[in-house]
């Protein structure tokens, strides 16, 4: 890994981790809707758990025992999930059961970064998952 993190020896976004009420529910969304792959799962009943892979070996790890009044941006905001086609995943998200909370659009992103380009144009959208989760879909070639 080129850019490994010198401070804390490794580098790079391993997972996000969820708890949510319908454990089921979540798992099926995010393996069918999203077509995230199980990499590993533990646990019965409301101490269940998977990791799903998100296809680059970066995770959402799904844990049951949620709370149905629990905030879906209590802690964590949103997460993004990086595609080559925000439109598709965005309708494949929505086909199964997402709410949509921003179309897809494009934006030009401002950077400040000077070894970077001045302007970074993206395709990002959001959705609200059957879980409650924000999920934003992000697409540009530098990611």
């Amino acid at each position: 890994m080129a850019n490994k993190n010198q401070v804390i020896g490794g580098g790079g976004f391993h997972h996000v981790a969820l708890k949510v009420a319908n454990f089921d529910e979540a798992v099926a969304f995010y393996k069918d809707g999203l077509g995230l792959t199980e990499k590993i799962s533990w646990g019965e009943g409301d101490s269940r758990a998977v990791m799903l892979d998100t296809g680059d070996g970066n995770y959402v790890e799904i844990f049951a025992g949620g709370k149905p009044e629990t905030p879906g941006e209590a802690r964590v905001l949103h997460f993004a999930l990086r595609t080559a086609d925000t439109d598709a995943a965005h309708a494949r998200a929505l086909a199964h059961g997402a709410v949509e909370t921003m179309a897809p659009k494009t934006v030009d992103i401002q950077n400040r970064t000077p070894t970077a380009p001045p302007v970074v144009p993206v395709r990002i959208s959001f959705v609200r998952t059957p879980s409650g989760e924000s999920v934003e879909f992000f697409q540009n070639e530098l990611t």
